[in-house]
């Protein structure tokens, strides 16, 4: 139920779920649902009763009038996400606000928690976000698909944006023919695209997407779609002219063994840094195995497989209903059920180089499986790939954008 202004009540004592909606202004049908459309609402929800949102007091002043012992009220103290946000983008905002001397508005959700304390002094006030944070770190089935679908659909639109590469196209362009594909499959963006040419790419989140990109340079995408509320979390790094240079595919190749190392070892009953631990040996020897074109590469390499304090290296954070979502896994056993972005990388500062990829995994009963395999993500798969005609080419909708500008 979208219905801003609206509220639920699950009641634990009788186990009876009440929602309560605003009423409908004027006499259009349209728009969201209402109050008075509580026949269409109990059968579309399963809720037990729905009523005007001005009830909710009413409802609440005779539970202090029957019983002795006024009841726990739970309710989210964290802020919720909002479309393109996760919580950790909220409370940055939310923090923002607080610290300026000329706004220091409450969260919605803080708010809602004064009213309560000052209308009901009775009730004792607790913490939901806990709770609901631990049911969203373990995926039901259907979530999982829903996963998996959204997956599916970032490889799509990604996989359009290599086909439409060329040099001296936008940052921006190569977003709208990913968006574009979102849309198509029913989708939206789950989050602000980040396309970014190679020297852009090393700050981490950038967010003009508005360079020019060159001939000879890498560009990166990190972009996923949401579909029906839940996300995925998708990166790709591939040559703005279709062909690796010898460094650009030699490191590369290495992020992809990580990759795939970290995959393999992935399983439940282990931490991330046990697993952690077990990729850096096997890694180790590969990287000592392996002939690097400069030393700088080499000591990159081995570089990234050591700890850094945040979430186990390359396992990045949870994916679910927001990018990056609630629940922690961090130092405690991974279970079936828990999907994670894998996020591993190198970065040569020497050179301004940073190479990563990006999947969505769902850890398994047995090991892991990646959700977003659909991608290429081998340089010569790639490369035939980006051969292929991309949306742009085939409209020649660039083509006409430039007649019309002269």
């Amino acid at each position: 139920v979208e219905t801003p202004h609206s509220y639920i009540v699950l009641d634990g004592r009788t186990q009876k779920v009440s929602l309560y909606l605003p009423h409908r202004k004027g006499k259009s049908k349209c728009g969201p649902l209402c109050a008075e459309d509580a026949e269409l609402v109990m059968k579309l929800t399963g809720v037990d009763g729905v009523f005007g949102n001005e009830l909710l007091a009413k409802h609440w002043k005779w539970t202090l009038y029957w019983e002795a012992t006024p009841p726990s009220i739970y309710t989210p103290f964290s802020p919720a996400e909002n479309w393109l946000q996760s919580r950790d983008m909220r409370i940055e905002g939310l923090a923002e606000i607080v610290s300026d001397p000329w706004d220091g508005r409450p969260s919605r959700e803080g708010h809602f928690i004064q009213l309560l304390r000052m209308r009901f002094p009775q009730f004792d006030i607790r913490n939901l976000t806990p709770i609901l944070d631990e049911l969203r770190n373990i995926k039901s089935a259907r979530e999982i698909r829903l996963i998996k679908r959204a997956s599916q659909i970032a490889c799509l639109g990604i996989m359009e944006a290599m086909r439409s590469t060329k040099p001296g196209i936008m940052e921006y362009q190569l977003d709208a023919v990913a968006g574009f594909v979102f849309g198509a499959h029913g989708a939206r963006p789950a989050y602000a695209p980040i396309t970014a040419g190679q020297s852009s790419c090393s700050r981490g989140h950038h967010s003009p997407n508005d360079s020019r990109l060159p001939d000879g340079e890498l560009v990166l995408m990190d972009f996923a779609p949401e579909y029906r509320y839940y996300v995925s979390d998708v990166t790709r790094m591939w040559p703005i002219n279709g062909r690796y240079t010898q460094i650009q595919r030699e490191l590369t190749i290495f992020v992809l063994e990580l990759h795939d190392a970290i995959l393999r070892s992935t399983r439940p009953g282990l931490t991330t840094f046990q697993i952690m631990d077990d990729v850096r040996n096997e890694m180790t020897e590969w990287i000592d195995k392996t002939t690097w074109s400069k030393a700088i590469y080499k000591k990159a390499a081995l570089k990234s497989l050591q700890p850094h304090g945040h979430f186990a290296e390359h396992f990045t954070h949870p994916v679910g209903m927001a990018v990056h979502d609630v629940g922690n896994y961090e130092a405690r056993p991974l279970e079936p059920g828990v999907v994670i972005a894998l996020d591993p990388g190198i970065n040569v500062p020497e050179e301004n180089l940073n190479i990563r990829i990006e999947n969505v995994i769902l850890v398994t009963e047995s090991g892991a499986e990646n959700l977003s395999a659909l991608m290429p993500a081998n340089p010569d798969e790639i490369e035939k790939l980006m051969q292929e005609n991309g949306i742009l080419e085939q409209s020649n909708l660039i083509n006409s954008m430039k007649s019309n500008w002269k």
